[in-house]
């Protein structure tokens, strides 16, 4: 059997199941192949937090303007390290996309992320935009509010349709393989499959695509 290296940046707004659907392909035998055991297998994310000392604080996504350097550096600091172990299989849940999207609504800040794209694009990774119908979003809020430790963040739905029509316009934009897949009504294992499919469709699945 050839050896499996899906590299899969995951993107798209609050309530489109992005974290379900990151730990489930880590375990999809088609995607890390047939184990016998839990082993480590990284998944990684934008999303951390780690720029300031406090819960939900700045972090790669969501950084000032004081901390443009740092987020820069870190993004170089990831992709060297993605490249370095190119032949590994990587799920991102969030990255660049969402910076891009957060700065651009928050702060009316512009990135070109084209040279990190490049060298992603060299690797083997793809872009996964996972979205849902807007009429969608009350029911998936509802689900959210029975686990979710900061509740408010989904007061106003109008917010969520406004990111995912931005997620939308800079995925558009995107030089890597990008699949667009509307997750509404489906299950985390159908969302698996419809990925694994494209991957396997491009050669993306395989280290020497």
């Amino acid at each position: 059997m050839p050896k499996l290296c899906p590299k899969i940046i995951l993107e798209g707004t609050r309530l489109t199941n992005k974290t379900d659907v990151a730990f489930a392909l880590n375990r999809a035998p088609r995607l890390v192949g047939s184990r016998r055991y839990e082993y480590h297998s990284p998944i990684i994310s934008a999303e951390w937090c780690g720029f300031t000392n406090e819960p939900w604080g700045r972090g790669l996504i969501n950084f000032d303007a004081s901390e443009e350097s740092l987020a820069q550096n870190t993004y170089g600091t990831w992709v060297q390290l993605l490249e370095n172990l190119r032949y590994y299989s990587w799920i991102v849940d969030r990255f660049h996309v969402s910076t891009q999207v957060y700065q651009r609504l928050h702060h009316g800040r512009s990135y070109d992320f084209r040279w990190l794209e490049e060298r992603l694009a060299k690797i083997g990774f793809v872009l996964v935009l996972l979205r849902r119908t807007e009429d969608s979003f009350a029911e998936a809020r509802c689900e959210r509010l029975k686990v979710s430790g900061n509740p408010s963040q989904y007061d106003d739905l109008d917010v969520f349709i406004q990111e995912q029509r931005a997620f939308e316009s800079v995925a558009e934009k995107s030089l890597l393989p990008t699949l667009s897949l509307d997750i509404t009504s489906k299950t985390i294992d159908a969302v698996v499959d419809e990925i694994a499919d494209y991957l396997y469709a491009t050669r993306r699945i395989y280290p020497d695509y």
